[in-house]
């Protein structure tokens, strides 16, 4: 089973505490890889890590402060230093409103959380798989850096952000061994609505009525299957839906 590949691997998962991120930390766990935890909650992480079969090492940080980042992973112990795996999974969402009428603090923190955030720690990880011939960065993306949706202007413009990046990461490794990807799921049911919304856990539960969405762990399960492969094969781009789902606008939802 090509899954055993992972074992003993050092794999950094940022947002690690929740939804997406705690899925793939879960089952790259389950595979007997190494994990490197990153998230701002750091009693979130404490609790995953007691429940992992396998060695892990917390690093609680905000990936928006470069410095944060820069000190963090520039101090790792040496033996956790040779990071394998990448997974650049936190990102968030904030307001549904049109352009004109956006709130520029939820502007601010979309754009440093999703590409700055990226952008930092890829920079202080990426150069170390270059010099070691090796590594894998998977980006979770969105079928928000696909297509654009009503109200979704700026969540939209930095997952497409991501996307660009993330082919612009493949051309600039493609001579160094390091793989990368990106895994743009639809509707996932975690706390991106619930972040979204403020807190408003009613206007959050609507964006799944009707539906049955996908999971922390079926796109878990995706980043799992790319992060697998040979080392010859180089998983580029992976789009994810619920069987409900058929674009960013084109949802089924029951008594529709």
């Amino acid at each position: 089973m090509l899954e055993e590949n992972l074992k003993n691997k050092i794999v950094l998962v940022t947002g690690a505490s929740a939804g997406i991120g705690e899925a793939c930390a879960r089952r790259f766990g389950a595979a007997g890889a190494r994990l490197i935890l990153v998230a701002r909650r750091e009693e979130r992480l404490s609790k995953l890590a007691s429940e992992l079969p396998v060695e892990s090492y917390l690093l609680p940080l905000d990936v928006r402060d470069r410095a944060a980042v820069e000190a963090g992973l520039g101090s790792l112990p040496e033996n956790w230093q040779a990071i394998d795996i990448l997974v650049n999974n936190a990102g968030l969402s904030r307001g549904l409103d049109r352009t004109h009428e956006g709130d520029p603090t939820d502007w601010d923190e979309m754009v440093d959380t999703n590409i700055k955030g990226l952008l930092y720690v890829s920079r202080a990880i990426i150069p170390g798989m270059v010099a070691r011939g090796g590594g894998h960065v998977i980006n979770i993306g969105s079928i928000a850096g696909r297509e654009v949706y009503p109200a979704g202007n700026v969540y939209c413009a930095t997952k497409h952000a991501v996307g660009a990046i993330t082919k612009g990461m493949r051309i600039d490794l493609v001579d160094s061994a390091v793989k990368v990807t990106t895994v743009d799921p639809g509707l996932v049911e975690t706390e991106f609505s619930l972040v979204r919304f403020h807190g408003d856990a009613e206007r959050a539960r609507q964006a799944y009525k009707g539906i049955r969405p996908l999971t922390g762990d079926d796109v878990a399960d995706a980043v799992i299957w790319a992060a697998s492969r040979p080392q010859h094969v180089q998983i580029a781009e992976v789009l994810l839906f619920s069987s409900d789902q058929a674009s960013s606008m084109h949802i089924h939802r029951d008594g529709e």
